[in-house]
């Protein structure tokens, strides 16, 4: 499968698990329900069999949730540093992933530093719990980010309050899709914001106001908190109908500006604000290798050559509870 995204906020995906249920009001309208049929007609094995139609012809997950094993050596084959978003099509604290699953996920985060991951979650309890006790290392990672959906006050806003008391490095919030009116909210403790509407051919797809969003951006100004305004997500949410960051106002022409459904422009301006992300050096394929084999992650290489770079001291790329495990050595 492509990793390749539109997501305008990541720069991969990698979904090591794929299915998913329903749990709120953010999920009636879910895009990966349609993306995981598309996959599946497309002959993708690991979106086989997720969704199902209920009786007014709806198509929505059955319930069925897959770990691949295979998916865990993706992030090694990247010769780059990249902004991964983790379970684009699923979540990784669904109750059927096993703890051990979600350990190895984290162990690969955590021996891929080169990475920065966007871990998105609905299911913030598990991952609080998960993150405060048997994997609490996972939760200190400096290059993985910990975040939960905020779509209404009922059932998002708790989740923000779980979060925060997770003991994490780095938290952010995808306030998306955007159902109404937040009032205020508290933003002590939390890196980054985004912000978006319903999008998606559904006709069903629900309304964003702007003053709705307006507030948002106005409290993350007073709190210091990156802000990044993804998509209005129908035309007929943006108030600006001639906003040239539209998809359907592009029709189609390549442009040098960001655009979105709906367009992206908040009162004539783009904010796309991320948080400080770095970007080190990238250990070669061999050593890439070794590192994925040294965590039980496919078969890496071979003989002399494992040995060889094993044995080469030097951590220019070594994180830190790997220091003296692997070095860059020549291919």
């Amino acid at each position: 499968m492509s990793t390749k995204t539109e997501i305008a906020w990541t720069e991969k995906t990698w979904n090591p698990t794929t299915g998913c249920t329903r749990v709120s009001a953010g999920c009636d309208i879910c895009y990966a329900v349609p993306g995981s049929r598309h996959n599946e007609i497309m002959g993708q094995q690991k979106y086989t069999s997720l969704t199902v139609l209920n009786g007014r012809g709806d198509r929505h997950f059955n319930g069925v949730v897959k770990c691949h094993e295979e998916a865990l050596a993706i992030p090694f084959e990247w010769g780059s540093a990249f902004l991964i978003f983790v379970n684009s099509m699923s979540d990784l604290f669904h109750d059927k992933v096993p703890d051990d699953f979600i350990g190895r996920v984290a162990k690969v985060m955590q021996v891929t530093h080169w990475h920065t991951y966007q871990v998105l979650t609905k299911r913030p309890e598990r991952m609080q719990q998960l993150l405060s006790t048997k994997y609490r290392w996972a939760a200190e990672l400096p290059n993985v980010w910990w975040g939960v959906s905020v779509e209404n006050r009922s059932d998002g806003l708790p989740r923000l309050d779980i979060l925060r008391d997770t003991p994490t490095v780095q938290r952010f919030l995808s306030i998306e899709p955007l159902l109404e009116d937040l009032g205020e909210i508290n933003l002590d403790g939390i890196g980054w914001a985004i912000v978006g509407g319903e999008s998606g051919s559904n006709a069903k797809a629900r309304p964003m106001k702007k003053e709705w969003v307006t507030p948002i951006l106005e409290q993350c100004r007073r709190a210091n908190v990156p802000f990044f305004f993804k998509q209005w997500g129908k035309r007929r949410n943006n108030p600006d109908k001639l906003d040239r960051t539209a998809k359907e106002n592009c029709r189609g022409r390549k442009v040098a500006w960001p655009t979105a459904k709906g367009g992206c422009q908040l009162d004539g301006k783009i904010f796309h604000e991320f948080p400080e992300i770095h970007r080190p050096a990238v250990p070669r394929k061999k050593v890439r290798d070794v590192l994925k084999r040294s965590i039980g992650v496919g078969e890496g290489i071979k003989g002399k050559d494992a040995t060889r770079i094993s044995e080469t001291c030097g951590e220019r790329y070594a994180a830190p509870a790997m220091k003296g495990e692997y070095c860059d050595a020549k291919e």
